[in-house]
């Protein structure tokens, strides 16, 4: 399936990512049912997707057919977090364009690039076939983008839970949008991204979707400490919330 398909109110069934050699603490399972039991107002207001006016004004603008993205909302993004990443786009042309977690930003990430300065999409998903249905869907619509299915490791630092293996990561990022892992991972699950700031150049800018969420706000409030070179905000565009942060010296 890809995000053309219907909308669940969870990600993807085999999406915990807690492979054979990876082990959750009790403590890791205990804060993760905590979460999900103080943020399900935040997880009722994400199924919607953004009205229709605003998902026809985004193809519009895309030049993508009514169709191109029948299902919003929930694990996948709203349309006030896509049209936050076509208006950078617009603005500034990145060139070089990484995301975590891949589905209906990627195809919107890829067309904005295509029509506003040619800049390249590196994906990362840790689902083999969603990716490989992604990179076809894309295709369907003329545009490409390196989408990789990469394994989850243990988290860098001191987050918990798991993390991408961000090999394919180029070593210069001018945009990074962050949807991915889901929380029923961790709640803290993308705070690790931190780990691709300093490939970053001033201007370059963060995008952390659902950042309205008590465990995105928590990840937040640590990136404001330990980044100081970063100017970060929340907008609420769209159901979900969206952190920017921008590199500035």
């Amino acid at each position: 399936m890809t995000s053309r398909e219907t909308t669940s109110f969870l990600p993807l069934a085999h999406a915990d990512g807690w492979q054979d050699d990876l082990n959750r603490t009790v403590l890791e399972t205990l804060k993760t049912i905590g979460f999900a039991l103080i943020q399900w107002p935040w997880l009722l207001r994400s199924l919607s997707g953004g009205s229709d006016a605003a998902k026809a004004a985004l193809l519009a603008d895309l030049e993508l057919a009514p169709d191109a993205l029948p299902n919003l909302g929930s694990w996948k993004a709203d349309t006030g977090y896509l049209s936050l990443i076509v208006d950078h786009i617009k603005s500034t042309h990145p060139q070089s364009v990484v995301e975590l977690g891949s589905g209906a930003s990627s195809l919107v990430t890829a067309k904005a690039l295509q029509l506003h300065g040619g800049g390249r999409l590196t994906s990362l998903d840790q689902h083999a076939d969603f990716v490989r249905a992604t990179l076809g869907w894309l295709h369907d619509h003329g545009v490409d983008a390196a989408l990789h299915a990469v394994p989850l490791r243990p988290a860098p630092k001191d987050w918990h839970g798991v993390w991408y293996d961000t090999s394919p990561v180029p070593d210069r990022i001018d945009l990074l949008l962050i949807d991915g892992p889901p929380w029923t991972i961790h709640p803290y699950v993308r705070g690790a991204a931190e780990t691709l700031f300093k490939r970053m150049p001033v201007g370059g800018t963060v995008l952390l979707d659902d950042a309205a969420r008590p465990g995105e706000r928590v990840i937040a409030a640590r990136w404001r400490r330990r980044w100081p070179n970063f100017r970060f905000e929340l907008v609420n565009r769209g159901t979900k919330g969206t952190l920017i942060g921008t590199r500035v010296w």
